[in-house]
């Protein structure tokens, strides 16, 4: 399945708190076989040194897998996360953060997930996430 990118949007707005809301994230794509979001680069995200916080680019990844597996399942149904596993290889200083999220396995109770999170323009990603997804409904 497709999502439009209103349609995907309207997920976003509807479903998470305001402090997710904050991150200022937009939809790119969302269909059955990735889902891709934008992380705007912001000051307010930024810790010591001037990179992208870590925490942000952890729920950002966590907030892309909903919309990702909105899409494969045509649309959305609550879910909650199991299991979400980071690793960080290198800092993000001034740049947009492309969230691409690929379902790796979508059952009918629990979906799964792999995410690569690259700094806008370059082509070596910043971190790698692995998400599990209960699938509540």
């Amino acid at each position: 399945m497709t999502l439009t990118l209103a349609e995907a949007q309207k997920i976003l707005a509807d479903n998470f708190a305001p402090w997710v809301l904050d991150l200022g994230l937009t939809v790119e794509r969302a269909d059955a076989e990735r889902a891709v979001l934008r992380l705007p680069w912001s000051d307010r995200l930024a810790r010591e040194g001037g990179a992208m916080s870590g925490q942000a680019m952890m729920a950002a990844a966590d907030t892309a897998t909903v919309i990702a597996v909105s899409a494969a399942r045509g649309g959305y149904g609550p879910m909650t996360t199991v299991q979400q596993s980071t690793s960080f290889m290198r800092a993000v200083v001034g740049a947009d953060v492309l969230v691409e999220v690929v379902v790796t396995k979508l059952g009918r109770r629990m979906a799964f997930a792999d995410i690569t999170l690259t700094p806008d323009g370059s082509p070596d990603p910043a971190a790698r996430a692995s998400t599990v997804y209960a699938l509540l409904g």
